[in-house]
């Protein structure tokens, strides 16, 4: 072990005696004391950094509010966030029902149209007055609406028709005995003729129109009906004849019988009542504010032809040996005979034509 000189401690001790002297010869023994004037503020300025501080206090104040507001309305979204989330999967996990209309296109195009004001009633609700030759007064209502815009539906139609002669068969009958009376009556031959002419008739149905034109012009009012008629049609005439040379000759079943006398009367009678399928055509042409000119002609398949009768009187009637027919003798039993085999060969013949004629003219008015 080295021992330590004296001379090598004394050095160490006196640096620091050195050193604390030459730092004190450098500052000074004692620190400088602050100068009065220099740290003097004035009070305005003072005030002023307090107003500022304050204010910057307020608005920081304000954003950790405004934070804390923006912070519990996102916390309100999350919330209702979620609770939408979970309304959602809830109605989605409820069991569908078994049917749910399904509405297609087609479905929904016609939806619309009848969304169209003018795709409604009373538009195409239409009424018509007339007349028939063949069945008196005629009159009918129906529905056709050319505003549709299907194809089809713009093109069909219904109509129920009615017709009668109650209320002008008088009139018509005798404008009709008046015209027959005017030409000398109907003859038959040079001996017989027919007047006093009385007739009825009316008729029921129902028809479909159908409008290959549509809404077409002038086209469009072209139409063919389909349907099916009930109705009737009597007709009385007299049969009546003037003896030439004091005898009217005629002949039934190829017997020769003579009416000898004055005058013959006798009366014949058609009764035809019918009902079947009808076919026709007709055409509406306008006129102005919906009204209009309709004309119909058709036929109906009646499938049982018109019933003849005949009522022969047997005063002033003989035989072609001029025997008188006397009621309850051998010649009157033949003589009924054979007008019955000349009715049973008039009815065979209208067994041709079973189809009753339909033809109508008059006005309509159409929403």
């Amino acid at each position: 072990m080295k021992k330590i000189s004296v001379l090598s401690v004394f050095a160490v001790l006196t640096v620091p005696v050195f050193a604390v002297e030459d730092v004190q010869k450098l500052y000074g023994n004692e620190p400088d004391e602050p100068v009065a004037s220099e740290c003097i503020v004035p009070d305005a300025i003072v005030a002023q950094y307090e107003k500022q501080f304050k204010n910057a206090k307020k608005t920081e104040e304000k954003q950790i509010e405004q934070a804390s507001e923006i912070k519990k309305v996102k916390e309100i979204k999350e919330i209702e966030e979620i609770k939408t989330v979970k309304e959602v999967k809830k109605v989605e996990n409820q069991p569908k029902p078994k049917e749910s209309p399904i509405v297609e296109p087609q479905q929904t195009e016609e939806i619309k149209t009848v969304s169209n004001p003018k795709a409604r009633l009373p538009y195409g609700l239409k009424f018509g007055v007339g007349v028939s030759p063949t069945s008196g007064l005629n009159g009918f209502v129906g529905y056709n609406n050319k505003n549709f815009n299907s194809f089809w539906a713009k093109r069909f139609g219904i109509r129920f028709d009615f017709a009668t002669m109650s209320p002008i068969k008088n009139t018509l009958n005798k404008r009709i005995n008046n015209y027959v009376d005017d030409h000398g009556g109907i003859e038959i031959d040079d001996s017989l003729k027919i007047d006093n002419i009385k007739l009825n008739a009316k008729h029921y149905g129902a028809m479909i129109d159908f409008y290959p034109f549509g809404d077409t012009w002038f086209l469009g009012g072209w139409r063919i009906s389909g349907g099916y008629f009930v109705g009737k049609l009597d007709l009385d005439a007299d049969v009546h004849g003037t003896p030439d040379d004091g005898k009217i000759e005629f002949e039934l079943n190829e017997h020769k019988y003579y009416y000898v006398g004055d005058e013959m009367h006798a009366k014949a009678m058609v009764d035809w009542k019918y009902n079947g399928p009808y076919l026709g055509t007709g055409f509406d042409l306008g006129l102005f504010w919906g009204f209009k000119i309709y004309v119909d002609a058709g036929v109906v398949y009646t499938g049982s032809p018109a019933k003849f009768d005949m009522d022969a009187p047997i005063n002033g009637l003989e035989n072609a040996d001029h025997v008188a027919i006397v009621k309850g003798s051998a010649e009157h039993d033949q003589f009924i005979k054979d007008k019955n085999k000349e009715i049973e060969d008039a009815r065979k013949e209208l067994k041709d034509y079973p189809y009753y004629p339909l033809v109508k003219l008059g006005f309509m008015y159409r929403f």
